[in-house]
């Protein structure tokens, strides 16, 4: 039984939230709230599904202070996490989250429970994230390093974080501008991908609620814990996904335990973890690339393509 507060949210995946809530239900945790969204006009087997879901919660039987926010209306992932959230940290000062698409190692929980108290008040630390994106390389000596992505696969934080979470980031267009932008930064690509995004966040023509958060922790200087290993798989990529839509469902990164044996001698940005995570789980090595190509004149394309064509044909 783990003391931290764990937030579930949950919508129309029954077969994905069963899967995930076995292994909340595995830690039983002390306080549990569960947050649904609610069914789309647009989708006539939602309110069925729906329904299903929430009866998974019912499965609740150990000792546990269960709290309930389900909407009635759909508000879609942005807005019912944000609400969401915005509920659960007027009650506690802080909580592990997780979605109905991630299955958490046993160990994510106690990783998330002993780190949530150790930097309770290092306001420098804003979140705790269970992903890791190394493809096996370990970063320091110690069980976890600390990065600027907040990656939200399953994650924890605190009320005094989350209440500087601007949805808006109405700060983006003088933080564009700062000096302290330009030092984010590591490269010219990646600041030119991120400034895309963010640009399109504050003009709402992106609906989510991810980038918006990590945009509100880099303007507030803050860094997120990052284990040295995967602590959790997302098994949401799939014909059903919300945002990682696929024809076929696809196996997530597989998750390995985690005892937290050493921690890092002073909290420091790890730059080269996170020049591989832009590169690699970002893409950002193929932006130099798709680069060039563009540049290239349709006639020497056009060339290429046809002695390309040639030589496959002989």
């Amino acid at each position: 039984m783990i003391d931290t507060p764990v937030v579930f949210f949950i919508f129309n995946r029954p077969r994905h939230t069963q899967i995930s809530f076995s292994e909340i239900k595995n830690q039983q945790p002390k306080q549990l709230f569960v947050i649904a969204d609610g069914p789309r006009n647009s989708h006539p087997n939602d309110a069925h599904k729906v329904e299903e879901t929430r009866r998974i919660i019912e499965q609740v039987n150990w000792p546990c202070k269960l709290e309930l926010n389900y909407s009635n209306i759909n508000l879609g992932c942005r807005k019912r996490l944000i609400t969401g959230l915005d509920w659960v940290f007027s009650k506690v000062d802080r909580a592990i989250v997780i979605e109905d698409d991630i299955v958490p190692n046993p160990d994510f929980f106690q990783y998330c429970d002993l780190l949530l108290e150790k930097y309770k008040d290092q306001n420098e630390i804003m979140a705790i994230s269970g992903d890791n994106f190394q493809d096996g390389i370990v970063r320091g000596e110690a069980s976890y390093y600390f990065s600027k992505y907040a990656h939200i696969w399953g994650w924890a934080t605190w009320a005094r974080s989350w209440k500087l979470n601007d949805p808006d980031i109405s700060f983006w267009p003088k933080f564009k501008a700062s000096q302290n932008w330009d030092s984010l930064a590591l490269s010219r690509n990646e600041k030119k991908y991120w400034e895309s995004i963010l640009d399109k966040m504050y003009l709402h023509q992106i609906d989510t609620w991810d980038y918006s958060w990590m945009a509100s922790i880099w303007f507030h200087g803050g860094l997120t814990v990052t284990p040295n290993v995967n602590l959790v798989t997302n098994i949401g990529i799939g014909p059903e996904g919300t945002h990682l839509v696929s024809l076929e469902e696809k196996d997530g990164i597989p998750s390995s335990p985690l005892k937290i044996t050493t921690h890092p001698k002073m909290i420091q940005h790890d730059i080269k973890a996170d020049m591989y995570a832009f590169n690699y789980h970002f893409g950002g090595k193929n932006i130099g690339a798709l680069a060039f190509i563009k540049k290239i004149p349709k006639k020497i394309k056009n060339r290429i393509n046809k002695i390309w064509n040639q030589i496959y044909e002989n």
